[in-house]
């Protein structure tokens, strides 16, 4: 972001209309979506200005000229939408030399996308991004309704087991479509949606109190639970399922790290990791072994 005479976002090669063939363009709507960057680009400074509004807070006279570029693999449960509504919103605060709160900042984000446009996405990708790092989130919903966020809790990444991640873009999905259908079932208070849910962030208590008490191995089935879980009240595909299976088979934990396309989960040994880049590259996945500082 720098400073110009007129507010202009840069759009990127993915964000044009231009097209090679109509299988280009299939092609690049199912990796990228419809819209690409420039709405949540657009979504983003509007929020941000409206927050400005709200609180009494004066932007001086100045305008920018806005670009973006990630290297986040697209469409596969990385949250690289909502990286980019981060990004941005870092740029505004330093290039207006505003002050946003940080367990304010994921809602802000948050709502860029869902208010503005029409996405169903939750916090928990907004929170991380943010604090980075290590964070135990609980979204109680009266401690939400009271204050605004979350208790976001910083956690000593030193206290984390071997964690892989592993991903095939082949298997992208739009991250809105597949939440939108659970979110539905869950604000009409369906009893099975709330109990599977209520269900999974008790595994995210239990995580937080076993890496607390010097257990990271107990990770490794809460994770693998976590999943399973999941396939209760989401219609999960059977080629996510064998990247779940597949990992499992080589010993180590798996589930999903976001909607689809992309698994997490932790191995013993570096035997193990072998086994995985061998095994999941059958199903053109790509592992990686995150360095965690």
């Amino acid at each position: 972001m720098y400073e110009s005479p007129e507010l202009h976002i840069e759009p990127e090669p993915q964000d044009g209309s231009t097209f090679r063939s109509i299988f280009h363009l299939r092609d690049s709507v199912s990796m990228l979506g419809y819209n690409g960057g420039i709405p949540l680009i657009k979504a983003g400074i509007k929020k941000f200005a409206d927050y400005c509004e709200d609180n009494n807070i004066k932007l001086p006279n100045r305008n920018f000229t806005v670009r973006y570029r990630s290297s986040i693999p697209r469409q596969v449960g990385m949250s690289g939408s909502s990286a980019i509504v981060v990004a941005l919103f870092r740029a505004l605060m330093q290039f207006y030399k505003v002050e946003i709160p940080i367990e304010i900042l994921p809602q802000l984000v948050m709502v860029s996308e869902t208010e503005e446009l029409g996405i169903a996405a939750g916090l928990q990708d907004r929170v991380i991004q943010c604090y980075e790092g290590c964070v135990y989130m609980d979204f109680d919903k009266k401690l939400i309704d009271n204050q605004g966020y979350g208790l976001y809790e910083r956690i000593n990444p030193a206290l984390l087991p071997k964690l892989y991640v592993a991903y095939n873009t082949n298997l992208s999905k739009v991250s809105g479509k597949v939440h939108s259908d659970v979110r539905a079932r869950f604000d009409r208070g369906e009893p099975d949606v709330i109990d599977v849910l209520s269900q999974i962030a008790q595994k995210a208590k239990e995580g937080h109190t076993a890496l607390q008490e010097g257990r990271p191995g107990d990770l490794h089935e809460l994770m693998n639970q976590n999943f399973d879980l999941r396939c209760q009240i989401y219609n999960v595909p059977d080629s996510n399922k064998r990247l779940i299976n597949e990992a499992r088979a080589c010993g180590a934990s798996a589930k999903f790290a976001g909607s689809g396309g992309t698994i997490i989960g932790i191995y013993k040994d570096d035997d193990m990791l072998n086994q995985l880049f061998v095994k999941l590259k059958k199903h053109n996945a790509r592992v990686i072994k995150p360095f965690v500082i």
